[in-house]
């Protein structure tokens, strides 16, 4: 495949996330109501999703490292296209939930094989700059989807965003289906066998670079996530937005992510990934400082929360790119399962935050701008001292131009 195809094909398959939870983010309210379901309920359609994801990739990896990344892939999207049906059509929340869930375990085999493809096909120094190109298309349709969701939501009720990730779903397996080849070079027939998972789970776990890269990518998810999963009950039902305005500045927050993923590969042209992250955590630990800070001080309004966010979405366009190349680097003879356990780390702490969440939104801004505070910190501490230990150069390198 072109280094074009690659990216375009990366770009669909890890834009499934933000498709699958922006789409339907501004109609979280409505269908709470709908259901006549309290908001913990209606939280769960998304943590439990995430939880579905990573643990679910636990089982992909080893699999896709086992029969090759394409009939994983084919496999993950025609379950994620049944599954976003079913929740289309869904009588109940339970049900919903169910659905969702199901969802959730589909797409993590997805996801997964986007973050080993990258691996399949491209030397570390050289994983970043392509994986920063794949997640400015994610942020792309980042973009179109809170603010599509928000006009569904508005016009046309809460299914018909839960319709619109079907169609995605069908879109991106017809595009694996007619124009993916596949990229693991040699199979590995022990993938499976019990001495071997262990042995590449004990390997992975043990491996310090891993670990330091593994640790940023979960903090900077864990902030994202802390704002996706309260986003829409702080805007439109605390701050008063309209599900269109909400879309906006959904719009906002992924403009500044793609930004943070164009200024990611200039930042790797000049600097080592240690030196652009540590860039990034400044930038990171300056948004939520400022997030935080005008909140205590009395300043509560949309604007005081919007514009410290998309700085942090700009660390997060950089943070990503580098932590997911950067976890993964190390193994290219189980790209597959480094992935997974990558990926499972992030939705442990998503599912975390989801849970706290549900027990502490309290009808204020605090649980949202507090979450992204704390998280820009664990982003700094990352940065600032696991990768500068431990994101050896020798493995990890700048981009060469």
């Amino acid at each position: 495949m072109t280094p074009a195809r690659v990216v375009v094909i990366l770009a669909m398959l890890l834009g499934i996330q933000p498709v699958t939870t922006d789409l339907y983010l501004p109609a979280l309210p409505a269908l709470t109501a709908s259901f006549s379901a309290p908001m913990p309920l209606a939280q769960q359609t998304l943590s439990a999703l995430l939880l579905a994801f990573g643990v679910s990739q636990l089982v992909w990896g080893p699999l896709s490292d086992r029969f090759g990344r394409r009939p994983i892939l084919l496999i993950g999207l025609a379950a994620y296209l049944v599954a976003a049906v079913g929740s289309t059509l869904a009588p109940s929340m339970a049900q919903l939930i169910v659905w969702r869930t199901l969802q959730g375990a589909a797409m993590g085999a997805v996801v997964m094989c986007a973050r080993a493809l990258v691996r399949d096909l491209y030397l570390p120094k050289d994983g970043a700059h392509i994986m920063s190109k794949g997640l400015s298309g994610l942020g792309a349709l980042a973009c179109i989807s809170a603010p599509v969701g928000g006009l569904l939501a508005q016009y046309a009720g809460w299914r018909a965003t839960l319709t619109a990730v079907a169609v995605f779903g069908a879109l991106t397996l017809a595009l694996v289906v007619w124009r993916f080849k596949e990229t693991l070079a040699i199979k590995n027939p022990q993938a499976l066998q019990t001495a071997t998972l262990i042995s590449t789970w004990r390997a992975i776990l043990g491996n310090p670079t891993f670990l330091a890269f593994s640790a940023l990518s979960a903090a900077s998810y864990g902030g994202l996530f802390t704002f996706l999963a309260s986003s829409s009950f702080v805007f439109i039902t605390v701050l008063k937005l309209s599900k269109t305005q909400f879309g906006m500045v959904m719009f906002f927050t992924s403009i500044c992510y793609v930004t943070g993923t164009f200024i990611c590969r200039r930042l790797l042209l000049r600097f080592s990934v240690q030196r652009t992250t540590a860039i990034a955590a400044f930038v990171s630990l300056t948004a939520g400082t400022l997030m935080g800070g005008l909140v205590w001080a009395g300043v509560v309004n949309v604007w005081a929360i919007v514009l410290p966010l998309g700085l942090f979405m700009v660390g997060h366009g950089i943070h990503q790119p580098c932590g997911q190349s950067g976890a993964v680097g190390p193994f290219p003879q189980s790209a597959g399962a480094a992935s997974a356990m990558n990926g499972f780390f992030m939705m442990v702490v998503a599912f975390g935050i989801g849970s706290w969440l549900g027990v502490r939104m309290d009808g204020t801004v605090l649980p949202l701008t507090n979450g992204v505070w704390f998280w820009s910190a664990m982003i700094a501490l990352s940065a600032w001292v696991l990768v500068r230990k431990y994101g050896h150069p020798g493995v990890i390198t700048k981009k060469a131009s």
